[in-house]
């Protein structure tokens, strides 16, 4: 067992020899279980910091809940298979299923990025969007940027619903298959970036609210539920890893970073870059991009890679069509002196009130034209839009 002052990963982990190491920060709970394959039961013992663990003979595949206090049967926060729905039980997933081909493959410098987003459930699950990638290289793509996959409730979704952020959404096909995706997306000189949510979970599906109400603040509400608690050291450590699991064990090239001006505090942002940069080798290309209302461009001067710039799209947006409802109004008032700022210093707001009087965003002049995410459409446009 791990010391007291080193709490275990979250999840179910390989340990050698045929064994699982079994952790879930449970700080409410005075006792816990994992139940495999529906009736082998075994305590897990408590552990610092809230943590209950045990290293137990499992095999891949083998199916698991923890039971709460000798009530509550529920899945693993931390699974990284979810094979029968994010009500069901979690999976023990080996982490060396997939041999890599492009093992070599370091990535491309970020101006060379022309990105691509794509929602994978309508390109047919990870096999699918595979056999698309010689398309889109042709077409010059030289990043695909994939919508979020953790496991949500149901057969559709966007992916801003996930409840399961380390198991990738079994409705598009299994973690092997979607490391073969990345892999031939390598192969064909694609970088592969993924969207990943911190700022909320899901309504239907998330547990940890029964034996974590830790993880959680009761002070700060969100307009999807109570705000996750950052200010909560091992609140942290579950992101932080979540976000090394797809930057190692699934080798994306990067992660798109939802919404992080509901991430409270901000100074999360600053602990995940640096644990990202201190994980990736010399010479590896790996790239953090934000969605970030307040355009915070210290982020960017601080080691951020990139911004989506959503004023680009909101003045040119409106200079083209008149429209000015929603979060269009704030660039109603002269479009085209938005965009020329724009096009010339990265953000249009900058410091100032917008016309609804609320003060948005910091000097950006001075940071390189790559920092900054353009487009014409994305998913919120078309998707989440004024009517």
């Amino acid at each position: 067992m791990a010391s007291a002052d080193a709490p275990p990963r979250w999840g179910a982990l390989p340990a050698g020899a045929g064994r699982v190491r079994f952790a879930l920060w449970a700080p409410q709970a005075s006792e816990v279980e994992v139940v495999l394959d529906g009736d082998r039961v075994h305590p897990l013992v408590p552990h610092a910091d809230g943590f209950h663990a045990a290293t137990l003979d499992c095999a891949p595949g083998t199916r698991y809940r923890y039971r709460i206090d000798g009530d509550a049967l529920v899945p693993d926060p931390a699974s990284r298979w979810q094979p029968d729905g994010v009500h069901g039980a979690s999976a023990v997933q080996p982490l060396d299923g997939h041999r890599w081909r492009h093992g070599d493959w370091q990535g491309r410098p970020w101006h060379e990025a022309v990105l691509y987003e794509l929602h994978v459930g309508t390109c047919g699950g990870y096999a699918g969007v595979q056999a698309q990638l010689p398309l889109l290289a042709a077409m010059g793509i030289t990043a695909i940027e994939l919508m979020p996959l953790s496991s949500f409730p149901g057969t559709r979704n966007w992916g801003y619903d996930g409840v399961l952020p380390y198991a990738p959404s079994a409705v598009y096909g299994t973690p092997d298959e979607l490391k073969a995706l990345v892999d031939a997306a390598h192969g064909h000189g694609l970088m592969v970036l993924l969207d990943v949510v911190y700022n909320h979970f899901g309504p239907d599906g998330n547990y940890l609210g029964r034996y974590a109400p830790q993880f959680f603040r009761t002070d700060a509400p969100t307009p999807w539920g109570a705000a996750i608690d950052f200010r909560e050291p091992v609140v942290q450590r579950y992101f932080i890893d979540n976000a090394l699991m797809w930057l190692h064990e699934y080798r994306f090239d990067g992660l798109r970073l939802d919404a992080v001006h509901a991430i409270v505090p901000n100074a999360f942002l600053d602990t995940l870059r640096e644990a990202v940069a201190c994980s990736v080798a010399p010479g590896r290309h790996v790239h953090l991009v934000l969605e970030n209302e307040a355009n915070q461009a210290s982020q960017l001067a601080r080691g951020y890679t990139a911004q989506w710039n959503d004023d680009f799209h909101n003045a040119l947006h409106v200079l083209l069509t008149g429209e000015t409802e929603g979060y269009y109004a704030a660039f109603a008032d002269d479009p085209g002196a938005h965009l020329a700022r724009v096009l010339g210093e990265g953000f249009a707001y900058q410091g100032q009130p917008d016309p609804r009087g609320h003060v948005r965003g910091e000097p950006s002049a001075g940071l390189a034209p790559h920092k900054f995410v353009v487009f014409a459409q994305n998913h919120d446009q078309i998707g989440n839009r004024a009517r």
